[in-house]
């Protein structure tokens, strides 16, 4: 009996490499390789014959239209989908697709958030080809990964910098890597692995709480008697129902090519995790972005509701996507590998230190690259990482640089790792360093795990700053090595380097508890940057030392870092107005009448017996009291909504809304608590959280 087993059908619905390989002919091939390396130019016939292969390829598997997939600034994707099929010589119906097509499209770039880059009367944008990202075909559509330009050639999306960052950072560590008498490296690559966490829950509650639904999170809700007490969650067993969507899952995103790895229950309840296997930065970031949109397609067909929001149940563990980060030169070698012996692997200590420089005179626009306003709800919870960016090197690596920074002459660490010993194990061996899960951007053994990435973001922010503000580092170290002509001056003056940039940078090294009180104000002494909230740390973009790093490693110019401060605070300000309106329309025609249906009750039965009962007249007193509350909460909210209008911009609007409003939200949720604690669940009009957690297990 033959069977299909899932990994038969990897890569499918890819037009990966190996296809075009199989049907390119081979000098088209090798011109498209030439033009993914930046070695030539794509011309015309050449992507002619792409796209006719690309075409015949995809009708083959049934696609009948083709679209340009591309990020704007919106944080998500978009496309525009048109058939293969024209009118031929007599109207009968031809399918074309031409290199043209291929190559470029156009769309309404006024649309599109541009902040002030595109007025609605300069509509024109063109869509790109990005041919280093392969075309994958979903739902019967060819889908051609593309950056997306203004009619003047500014950028409007996240694709265009992240590949500018991509190039700045090969640019500068192929130097240094050069520098060590490394000369046949001609590319380094940064790898990302990205950890994709995610809630399910039924969807038919979804539907029935107005919060989720306009704004991704519960606005109001208490907790039930079992959440995480018991921690029995974690790595639990997998529910049957969740079981079968996450196969669905993997049979999609296989067939796309993408190596799903790992899948397991997170630590909250109906909290779950999709991780998948290393890949270039710029098509990890594609891939995620694909990942997102397949987990909330799949979660419909399987009844549930996919929540990507960083926080949404309050009380519980918010959602991540940790980023891990390394740099891989083009003939496979890790330059974030120490080695055996990381004290003598110089060029090693080298790259360590660029990146410590780079954190710590960047921790501002790393905290607003990883984040948004849902995730000022999760970061220095006893789930995710504190506001406060700093690094965790190890125990063993820490030891290292301490004695680097002194000047010692003996850099070997004196603490040798042990083996464990286990019966029936030979030998275990074990990790140089504990894992520390409260730091914000970790060493892991061969990468950084930047950990403070929210888990509805594009990962495409996060990984063009950390690209830029490395290279940027880099650069700065390869040009004062270029002056040194033989290896072991290099190597001499790299370690002073690496001492010089200690000595100034080390106050970012933290190795201990990142949710203590202790590390709050021992990070104050150091005069690290503690931002709580993520709207204070938007204009760090634009702060003079970050536009001058951008436009040095040709990643964006001042124009375009103000457009997306203006985008950044806009998408702040409306998020939070959503929030407001939606817990007022919720008050108003929901919650406030089951309150009154429920005194209205005790009053009844007051009546009911003639006399005054000391238990109906407390409850009635304390259900009047939050009448009282709600009302009062409900009227100051709104009145404070009508103030903001008195702002003068954008800007003063959403600090308006930050300082003032955003307190009022929690407050008049945490009155909605007390409500739905005192009335009887025939009359409150929601699922609770209990109702919702336990419809899942």
């Amino acid at each position: 009996m033959n069977t299909t087993h899932p990994f038969d059908e990897f890569g499918i619905n890819l037009f990966s490499e190996q296809v075009m390989k199989e049907c390119l002919p081979h000098p088209i091939y090798t011109k498209w390789k030439t033009a993914t390396n930046k070695e030539d130019a794509l011309d015309r016939p050449t992507a002619d014959a792409i796209a006719h292969a690309m075409k015949t390829w995809a009708m083959e598997k049934g696609a009948t239209h083709f679209t340009h997939w591309f990020q704007p600034l919106t944080g998500s994707t978009a496309e525009k989908h048109d058939s293969f099929i024209e009118p031929g010589e007599y109207n009968q119906p031809i399918s074309r697709f031409s290199g043209k097509s291929l190559i470029k499209g156009e769309g309404d770039a006024s649309s599109f958030p541009s902040g002030g880059l595109r007025a609605t009367f300069e509509a024109r944008g063109y869509t790109y080809w990005d041919c280093t990202s392969p075309a994958f075909i979903r739902d019967h559509v060819l889908c051609i990964p593309t950056i997306f330009v203004s009619y003047n050639g500014e950028t409007l999306d996240k694709k265009a910098p992240l590949l500018k960052s991509v190039e700045a950072i090969s640019r500068q560590a192929t130097r240094i890597v050069n520098l060590f008498k490394d000369k046949d490296i001609k590319r380094v690559h940064a790898m990302v692995g990205l950890e994709q966490e995610y809630f399910l829950i039924d969807n038919q509650m979804y539907h029935e709480r107005k919060d989720l639904i306009h704004t991704g999170r519960t606005l109001f809700g208490t907790m039930p008697p079992k959440s995480m007490d018991l921690r029995g969650h974690y790595f639990g067993s997998i529910p049957t129902r969740v079981q079968a969507f996450m196969e669905d899952v993997d049979k999609e995103l296989w067939r796309l090519g993408i190596y799903a790895k790992t899948e397991h229950n997170e630590a909250a309840p109906c909290q779950f995790e999709l991780a998948p296997l290393f890949n270039e930065v710029n098509i990890a970031v594609d891939q995620n972005l694909i990942i997102m949109d397949v987990l909330k397609k799949q979660a419909e067909k399987h009844g549930f509701a996919c929540l990507l929001h960083e926080k949404p149940f309050r009380g519980v563990n918010g959602s991540g996507k940790h980023n891990n980060w390394s740099l891989v030169t083009d003939d496979g070698q890790n330059l974030l590998e120490p080695g055996d012996r990381p004290h003598e692997n110089i060029r090693f200590l080298l790259f360590v230190c660029a990146i410590i420089e780079a954190v710590d005179k960047h921790a501002e626009m790393l905290r607003m690259a990883a984040s948004c306003y849902g995730n000022d709800y999760r970061l220095g919870a006893h789930e995710a990482p504190p506001a406060i960016v700093s690094i965790c090197m190890g125990d063993e690596l820490e030891i290292v640089l301490d004695k680097l920074r002194r000047g010692d002459s003996e850099l070997k660490n004196k603490v040798e790792t042990q083996p464990y010993e286990i019966a029936n194990l030979s030998y275990v061996p074990k990790d140089t360093s504990d894992r520390n899960r409260t730091s914000p951007f970790a060493f892991t053994g061969n990468k950084f795990e930047f950990r403070m990435v929210g888990s509805s973001r594009s990962a495409s922010t996060t990984n063009i700053i950390l690209n830029s503000i490395v290279a940027d580092s880099l650069c700065r170290i390869a040009d004062e090595l270029s002056n040194y002509k033989y290896i072991d001056d290099i190597r001499k003056k790299s370690l002073d380097i690496c001492r010089a940039i200690l000595q100034k940078h080390s106050r970012v090294l933290f190795s201990k508890d990142g949710y203590s009180e202790e590390w709050l104000h021992e990070a104050k002494k150091r005069g690290l940057p503690n931002i709580p909230h993520y709207l204070h740390s938007i204009d760090s973009l634009i702060a003079e030392e970050s536009v001058k790093m951008f436009e040095r490693n040709g990643v964006y110019n001042k124009t375009e870092l103000e457009a997306r401060v203006d985008i950044l605070i806009e998408e702040y300000r409306k998020s939070v107005k959503v929030e407001v309106l939606t817990l007022l329309d919720v008050s108003k025609k929901d919650i406030l009448p089951a309150l009154v249906k429920e005194i209205q009750f005790y009053a009844d039965a007051q009546n009911a017996l003639g006399k005054t009962n000391a238990y109906f007249t407390r409850k009635l007193d304390y259900l009047l009291s939050l009448l009282d509350k709600l009302d009062n909460a409900y009227h100051t909210l709104k009145k404070a909504m009508e103030e903001r209008n008195k702002t003068k911009n954008s800007r003063e609007k959403a600090y308006y809304l930050d300082e003032v409003v955003v307190p009022m939200i929690n407050s008049l949720g945490e009155i909605i608590d007390k409500v739905e604690e005192a009335i009887s669940r025939e009359n409150y009009p929601f699922p609770t959280y209990d109702d919702m957690f336990l419809a899942m297990q």
